[in-house]
């Protein structure tokens, strides 16, 4: 994201949809919160500034109280729903991602636990599991299912990736009789939560559809990060260490190290200052030229005998350009393999170059995201759960739950899904990249 596009929002942008007026007073009065004392609620007229600086809220030109802000999240004195008569369902969709399970485990004890809904049900493979047959494989699930959930990689409900026909899924939610859809995946998940809500209000149903928004990638916009993502960070900071390892300990090794990053940089830039032993990081925000990272990379094997590149997934696209493509089931085009380019190519130029280079190519994706979340993101995902039985249960639809600048709040589907949060190369982030690897500024100019 950059500056002109958040000075682009307005407080219109920023509305949340909401189903009606709330009038039932919600059970946490007498249990978590004390009735006399409503300091835990959220006040409907709080909101969370959308800008953190003085200088961008100036530039607006508007009265404070016009500054476009987001609805904070959190607990609300009056419900739309009527807690016992309430029946949920949730759905995981897309590509795994640490802390799925967490999110699941999340939304069953608040919503049971604490608000004492009639029934949670747990919608399996994705959005196959609202259509005609795949609803047949639902399950219910209660606080002693979800028990040890935490622990435990991947979804219990299992995914798929790819949209089904929001009317049939809206038809699978009435005969469950299902009042709010809680849906945990990526910018394409949320936009099948979109078409949900689209189609209950054409319809005129009061159906809540809140999402969770989960992207390994860190590129959902106006959240301050992703569930799952330190998580994944951390694991690649690890293998980075480990390939280090194996290029310093042979003459001229080279370690090679492919990340996950289809259009954002965010991985391979937090991993590599993680592990402080990299010297080239490649984003897809940033354009490579191969002739000058491997002029680079000469210089670097000259000067301490090893090298240690980092690549994202989405990076260097350009180097398939004229290559046919084709798309994914998601609708994501295919990408080239910029790893296996990157081996080949640096083994080349080294053997034409007379240097006899040692070089391991990693690429730890997919067990990266198969693993249980750590401790921060398991926090994380408890509270996100939570911030969406909130939202929902006051009658907010096709929203998304996240934190901005440290608070919890609602972003409407619509404005989450109408950009991609990216690295900027003129940001601090991509700066502390080039601090701690010395690379240049631009390939081109090398």
């Amino acid at each position: 994201m950059h500056t002109g596009d958040q000075l682009c929002l307005t407080a219109a942008d920023l509305t949340v949809r909401t189903l009606g007026p709330a009038t039932v007073p919600s059970p946490l009065d007498g249990s978590l919160l004390d009735p006399r004392d409503s300091v835990h609620y959220v006040a409907e007229t709080d909101r969370v500034l959308l800008d953190d600086t003085l200088d961008m809220a100036v530039r607006r030109g508007l009265p404070t109280r016009e500054l476009p802000a987001f609805e904070p999240g959190g607990p609300r004195s009056r419900l739309f729903f009527d807690p016992p008569r309430t029946r949920v369902g949730v759905v995981t969709c897309g590509g795994l991602c640490p802390g799925l399970n967490n999110v699941i485990r999340g939304l069953v004890l608040e919503a049971c636990g604490h608000y004492g809904v009639a029934s949670v049900t747990g919608f399996r493979n994705g959005y196959r599991g609202l259509n005609r047959a795949g609803a047949a494989d639902a399950v219910e699930l209660t606080p002693a299912a979800v028990r040890g959930l935490n622990d435990q990689g991947g979804t219990v409900l299992g995914t798929s990736r790819g949209g089904q026909d929001p009317a049939e899924m809206v038809d699978t939610l009435v005969a469950r009789g299902i009042d709010v859809l809680f849906v945990i995946g990526g910018d394409g998940t949320l936009r099948g939560g979109q078409d949900i809500a689209d189609e209950a209000t054409r319809r005129g149903l009061p159906i809540a559809v809140v999402g969770i928004p989960k992207t390994i990638d860190n590129d959902i916009p106006w959240i301050d990060a992703s569930f799952g993502f330190q998580t994944a960070f951390g694991r690649a900071a690890e293998s980075i260490r480990a390939a280090h390892t194996e290029a310093r300990s042979t003459p001229n090794g080279v370690g090679l190290i492919k990340l996950m990053g289809r259009h954002s940089g965010f991985i391979a830039a937090y991993a590599s200052l993680a592990s402080e032993d990299v010297d080239v990081v490649l984003v897809p925000e940033v354009p490579l030229d191969l002739d000058g990272l491997l002029a680079h990379l000469d210089r670097v094997l000259d000067r301490q005998g090893h090298a240690v590149v980092v690549v994202a997934e989405g990076a260097g696209q350009e180097l398939f350009a004229g290559q046919p493509q084709d798309r994914d089931a998601s609708g994501n085009l295919r990408l080239g393999d910029v790893g296996a380019l990157l081996r080949d190519r640096i083994t080349a130029a080294a053997r034409d170059g007379g240097r006899d280079i040692s070089l391991r190519y990693v690429d730890p994706g997919y067990a990266i995201r198969s693993v249980p979340a750590n401790p921060f993101d398991s926090v994380y995902c408890q509270r996100l759960a939570q911030a969406a039985v909130h939202a929902a249960m006051a009658g907010r639809t096709a929203t998304v739950v996240g934190r901005w600048h440290g608070r919890f709040v609602h972003v409407p589907i619509a404005l989450a899904t109408a950009s991609r949060n990216q690295v900027d190369p003129q940001g601090d982030l991509w700066l502390s990249v080039l601090e701690a690897t010395g690379q240049p500024f631009t390939w081109s100019a090398y």
